[in-house]
C-alpha cells in the first residue's frame, strides 16, 4: 500500500476512534452512572476498543510507510488517549498529506 493511501486510511480510523472516545465519555458514561444503563458502556466500549486497536495498528503501519521515528508513534498513542487528541493529530496529518 502506498504511503498516501496508508495515511488516508489512518486519518479515517483516527477520526472514527476519536468520535467513539467522545461518545464513550460524553454519552455512554453519563448513561451508565446517571440513567443506570450500563449496557451503553458495554456496547460503545466494545466499538471503541476495536477502533483503538485498529488505530494503533494503522499508526504502526503509517509510521513505517512515512518513514517516521518511533517518537511519532508515541505521539499518536498519546493523541488517542486524550479527548480531542486525534482531531488535533488529524490537522497535522492533513497538512502532511497535502505535502506528499
Amino acid at each position: 500500500m502506498n504511503s498516501n493511501k496508508t495515511l488516508n486510511w489512518f486519518r479515517k480510523i483516527a477520526f472514527a476512534e476519536g468520535v467513539s472516545f467522545l461518545v464513550l465519555l460524553g454519552i455512554a458514561m453519563p448513561l451508565k452512572y446517571f440513567a443506570n444503563l450500563p449496557k451503553a458502556v458495554s456496547v460503545v466500549g466494545m466499538i471503541h476498543g476495536v477502533l483503538f486497536v485498529a488505530f494503533m495498528v494503522m499508526a504502526w503501519e503509517t509510521m513505517g510507510a512515512l518513514n517516521k521515528k518511533f517518537g511519532w508513534f508515541i505521539k499518536a498513542f498519546i493523541a488517542s488517549i486524550i479527548p480531542f487528541g486525534t482531531f488535533v493529530l488529524d490537522r497535522e496529518l492533513k497538512k502532511e498529506q497535502t505535502a506528499v
